[in-house]
């Protein structure tokens, strides 16, 4: 498979994955524009879009995409996301012809009631759920839904890619540290991911591995985040609880 993460919006990525013939499908296109270019310059034909969730930014495009290509559009239940062909929920298997390849289909509730990811040959199309170093606001879930729902992405592969949709790594680094900081990964992360963009280059994918040992909202049962908590008074809390307050805290972080 060849991937590309396609910017769009301020700072969206929509991700572009075809076969060695140049067969290609795209997820949550905010815009068509980009990845039509994308497609030109590749030579590469669109066959299929893959959707996480309803909100404009992921799907934006997906009218102009329907309209010049005979493409499927494969998402979750929900009357706000129009042009579907195909309606996944948790548990069902998304297989493509061209490219070849089959997706796991994970409900994953808390940034949006039906936000869906899909899981498979080596990638996870997250959306607004997991992002590197951070993870979605809560606009239509509970932290329990949400904390459940990254903890699903915890038990995958350790080099599963990490495709989320938002160039937010440099400001997630910039709180995790406030956090957690002496985390040796993390600051590594930070350093990465500092050269990345000033060479003018995404910071995702991720790999898992480096989520789990990096992200605070993955490491919700470490002793770092528990003495975090600690500090902001949360002496007993649960871990829902030590995950509510990291994403309130990040909801407010301005450094």
């Amino acid at each position: 498979m060849h991937w590309v993460p396609v910017a769009a919006l301020s700072d969206n990525y929509i991700w572009l994955v075809a076969d060695d013939a140049g067969n290609a499908f795209v997820v949550d296109p905010g815009e068509a524009a980009p990845v039509e270019a994308a497609l030109a310059a590749r030579g590469w034909r669109l066959t299929a879009i893959l959707l996480t969730h309803h909100h404009n930014d992921h799907i934006g495009g997906v009218f102009d995409l329907v309209r010049d290509h005979d493409v499927e559009v494969i998402a979750p239940l929900d009357t706000r996301i129009p042009y579907k062909t195909q309606i996944v929920d948790d548990g069902d298997t998304v297989t493509l012809d061209a490219p070849k390849a089959s997706f796991k289909v994970m409900a994953v509730p808390g940034h949006t009631s039906t936000h869906i990811a899909y899981a498979g040959e080596g990638f996870l199309f997250c959306g607004d759920t997991l992002f590197s170093i951070g993870c979605g606001r809560l606009f239509e879930g509970t932290p329990g839904q949400m904390l459940a729902s990254l903890d699903r992405f915890a038990s995958f592969p350790p080099e599963t890619l990490v495709c989320c949709a938002h160039e937010y790594t440099a400001a997630n680094i910039r709180f995790a540290l406030s956090v957690d900081p002496d985390n040796g990964e993390l600051r590594r992360r930070s350093d990465e991911v500092a050269r990345l963009r000033a060479e003018g280059r995404p910071s995702v994918p991720s790999r898992l591995a480096e989520e789990c040992a990096s992200n605070p909202f993955l490491r919700v049962d470490s002793e770092a985040i528990a003495r975090w908590a600690q500090s902001q008074g949360q002496d007993h809390a649960t871990r829902t609880e030590r995950f509510a307050a990291l994403r309130r805290a990040k909801d407010t972080f301005t450094a």
